[in-house]
């Protein structure tokens, strides 16, 4: 049995050759956008993630890639706690302000959590988490993380990333 479609598709290899083409790939692929902070000496640092993913119920665990050469990246190998933001739809200049400036939230009046991890209000869903372990993913490591709490909106749409852009979504 083949199933065929309309559309046309491209097959590859993927290899250093092709990298722009395999990120085009992976980017057909819709995700959520988060936003994570931590805490550090010199003030609150986040950071822009597509890749998250809840991994286990029992114990509550969830995951996150942070790039390697992303000039937050030390911040968050050293930190022991961190929270994952679920951001809505209405959320889209907060997660720009992130993504183009390390010091976006410096001047925001944020909370701190029981861990001293400063928290985002308003998101869809928001993930406290201790970090059990960082595994190398080759340009990225997956961070792995217990939820210590966790609390959602009843309410909104997500912000949406497909294809290199951001969107909303909005479930019938």
């Amino acid at each position: 049995m083949s199933i065929h479609a309309n559309a046309s598709s491209r097959a590859f290899v993927p290899d250093e050759t092709n990298t722009r083409l395999l990120r085009d790939a992976f980017g057909r692929f819709a995700t959520g956008v988060t936003i994570v902070t931590t805490a550090t000496e010199s003030g609150v640092s986040a950071i822009t993630a597509s890749s998250f993913a809840s991994v286990s119920l029992s114990p509550p665990l969830v995951l996150w890639s942070p790039d390697k050469k992303s000039r937050r990246f030390s911040h968050f190998e050293c930190a022991t706690h961190y929270a994952v933001h679920v951001l809505s739809a209405d959320q889209d200049e907060l997660c720009w302000a992130v993504a183009k400036d390390v010091n976006a939230l410096n001047n925001r009046n944020l909370q701190l959590n029981a861990e001293g991890v400063p928290v985002l209000e308003n998101c869809l869903a928001r993930f406290e988490c201790t970090k059990t372990a960082a595994y190398e993913g080759g340009d990225h490591v997956i961070m792995l993380g217990q939820v210590n709490r966790a609390q959602m909106r009843e309410d909104g749409d997500p912000l949406a990333f497909y294809k290199g852009q951001m969107g909303s979504f909005t479930a019938d």
